[in-house]
């Protein structure tokens, strides 16, 4: 049984202050769960919004899309069906998980309901 503790387990303690903050700005979207999978933690709604992948000092974000978005902060772009991306964003630290993430964020957690 996979469980949300495993993920951080090793890793420096501001990658459990970078998840919690992601948690706090999805809670204040409404509703969802936390789903703990062998390599990831989906939040979910209907279906998941985002995936977070934690590193020793990071926390790899993936969220979901209806297009792609030009920016730096992505560090993978995936095009996975017609009108839908999958987009990969490292954060390094609490404070990346700014007004422009919470607005993609915001972005992903409709596409899920």
């Amino acid at each position: 049984m996979n469980t949300i503790e495993q993920h951080f387990e090793g890793k420096a303690p501001h990658v459990r202050k970078i998840y919690d903050a992601l948690l706090r700005a999805s809670r204040a979207l409404g509703p969802f769960e936390e789903e703990p999978k062998k390599t990831s933690i989906h939040l979910a709604r209907k279906v998941a919004f985002a995936g977070v992948a934690t590193r020793k000092d990071a926390i790899i974000l993936t969220l979901k899309a209806a297009g792609d978005i030009d920016d730096a902060r992505v560090i993978k772009h995936q095009h996975t069906s017609a009108n839908r991306w999958h987009l990969d964003i490292r954060l390094r630290q609490p404070k990346d998980v700014d007004g422009q993430l919470k607005r993609w964020l915001e972005d992903a957690y409709e596409l899920a309901g």
